[in-house]
């Protein structure tokens, strides 16, 4: 999968974080890999990261089957390489869709209802890895906060707990 989107909304920690979920907590094999701009914040991040149950030979994702745009310019740069029938995810605060892309697409309010349920945008990209999970199913929710339990201090905590909660909430009945 690709998560992409610009430097601030926490693309690659999100990938980070789903990563060691698979391999400390699901006993599955994970490699995750960045890029992004030399700007410390507003420029274009790409995190791929790839989750498998046999070894992995190539650490970096050509098709991905799960593609997440968290910009109109990750959008720009992205949507073509998602692979035939994969999944395409995207904010709709930040992302307009233009082109159509073979590919079952789910437009999400993440940001706008993290917002304003929790008044902080910095749990964004937790809210995204929730959504992703609840439309992939790819790890436990549990074992995401694990993580997070071992990662950041424990007053986000709850808040980081909110955050996966609504993107498993938005997700919830959308067939993917």
């Amino acid at each position: 999968m690709v998560f992409s989107g610009s430097g601030g909304q926490g693309v690659i920690t999100a990938a980070i974080i789903l990563a060691e979920a698979a391999v400390l907590h699901e006993h599955l094999i994970a490699v995750q890999s960045q890029s992004y701009g030399p700007e410390a914040r507003g420029g274009a991040t790409r995190s791929d990261v790839i989750i498998a149950e046999s070894p992995i030979y190539f650490p970096k994702v050509i098709q991905p089957n799960v593609l997440v745009c968290l910009t109109q310019q990750a959008y720009s740069n992205y949507h073509s390489i998602l692979r035939p029938g994969g999944l395409f995810v995207t904010d709709s605060h930040f992302v307009k869709l233009g082109k159509k892309v073979d590919a079952r697409q789910v437009e999400l309010p993440m940001y706008e209802t993290v917002l304003e349920k929790i008044g902080r945008p910095i749990v964004f990209n937790i809210c995204m890895l929730g959504a992703v999970l609840g439309l992939t199913g790819l790890v436990k929710p549990e074992s995401i906060m694990k993580v997070l339990e071992t990662q950041i201090n424990p007053s986000f905590l709850e808040m980081n707990r909110q955050a996966l909660a609504i993107g498993l909430g938005l997700s919830a009945g959308i067939d993917a």
